[in-house]
């Protein structure tokens, strides 16, 4: 709980925390009434004690806030084709040094002999093409013994991701959409073993084979719609039951085309997928693929930039330290996600200060001139704050 209040708060640095939680700190006094917590410990016995923790003890974190996300129908919001949901999946770098590692580090040999060591995650967010809101499911780590190439860290990371994941929702109707690494035989088995629909990107230099089907396709095989867009025009395309190479037994892929083209530019994206494609959807299934990006723009890029210290070294450790940091600042992340959903008051709080790093800013100032009872109370004074008051001369 210490640990989750950290990320909770968003503190630059585990001494800064360490600092402002000794027992004379308000924001001691405040933890025991926000968290539960008894004793706060130190940051050197937090690391400690931390550092042995396995991470997969996090699932149950994400799945139960997941299965009240559900019961709530928030989820409604994001069905998508009527019955599935959206899972968007990407691998990132959460820690990198050349001297700090340990053995479950993952290396990176240079041509001039140096060594980075770096961990990853395989992170994963439920989306939605018309939802500015992600939320976050509990993330795999990419250990050293995964492989040395991206492709193989992923896919054997992925393996592990899907089956924990099958486990806890065996029932969910789920559509993964993954970048180009992905859309491989062995990638698209896993998912198909699982039972697991899929949009992959599918980049032309890794696809040749299919590419070539598509480009001697006639209008029969391949039907074609346009549509007007402001400033340029959009076209989609579909052909079904493609190879997905030139294997004997390659798997066979519906392929969704789009080609938008604004003020003269044309950009062009292609997906491979087991969805039963038509006209009638086509220009939704490619909605579907886009909106990948939302683990980039949505996650990632919020922990890097809105005060998550998403790329700060809060402690490596010798055994599970940095990946559990990762993983309570994944789930202080969801939590977040969900109160600016549910929570009239945190919403409020978000709306008068606009930026998250602000209101981070706020909450962590406010904690260190009061003592406060609980959340509803704390987001209560970010909104009804007082002007500031003015002392009097002591000249």
């Amino acid at each position: 709980m210490s640990g989750l209040a950290l990320f909770t708060f968003k503190m630059p640095s585990l001494l800064q925390f360490d600092r402002q939680t000794r027992p004379e700190q308000p924001l001691a006094l405040s933890l025991k009434n926000l968290f539960q917590i008894e004793e706060i410990p130190s940051d050197t016995y937090l690391r400690e004690r931390l550092d042995v923790i396995s991470p997969s003890i996090f699932r149950q974190c994400f799945t139960g806030i997941f299965a009240l996300l559900q019961r709530s129908k928030i989820l409604d919001h994001f069905k998508f084709l009527k019955d599935y949901y959206l899972i968007s999946l990407d691998g990132t770098g959460v820690f990198s040094s050349k001297s700090i590692h340990c053995e479950h580090c993952c290396t990176k040999n240079h041509r001039d002999g140096t060594v980075t060591y770096h961990h990853q995650i395989l992170a994963a967010a439920l989306v939605h093409p018309e939802q500015k809101v992600v939320y976050p499911l509990a993330p795999e780590p990419i250990l050293n013994t995964d492989g040395a190439e991206k492709n193989d860290c992923e896919r054997n990371a992925l393996k592990r991701w899907v089956k924990d994941f099958r486990r806890e929702h065996p029932h969910l109707k789920t559509i993964i959409i993954a970048d180009g690494l992905s859309s491989n035989e062995p990638f698209i088995s896993i998912l198909k073993e699982h039972k697991l629909s899929y949009i992959l990107v599918c980049k032309e230099g890794d696809h040749k084979y299919l590419i070539d089907w598509l480009n001697a396709a006639d209008r029969e095989d391949k039907p074609t719609q346009t549509k007007e867009i402001k400033n340029g025009t959009q076209t989609y395309s579909y052909m079904l039951d493609v190879p997905l190479n030139a294997s004997k037994d390659a798997c066979r892929v519906n392929v969704v085309c789009l080609n938008e083209t604004i003020k003269g530019k044309t950009t062009k994206w292609i997906w491979v997928t087991d969805l039963a494609v038509t006209l009638e959807n086509v220009e939704e299934i490619a909605k579907g693929g886009r909106s990948r990006w939302k683990i980039e723009n949505e996650t990632f890029n919020t922990l890097k930039n809105q005060g998550y210290q998403f790329e700060h070294n809060f402690g490596h450790g010798r055994e599970n330290l940095h990946t559990v940091f990762a993983h309570l600042m994944m789930l202080a992340f969801f939590v977040d996600q969900v109160l600016a959903a549910v929570n009239k008051r945190f919403q409020a709080v978000l709306d008068k200060y606009k930026a998250k790093y602000v209101v981070w800013e706020k909450m962590r100032a406010m904690l260190e001139m009061c003592i406060l009872p609980d959340f509803e109370t704390l987001y209560q004074s970010l909104v009804t704050r007082p002007p500031p008051m003015q002392l009097p001369s002591v000249l």
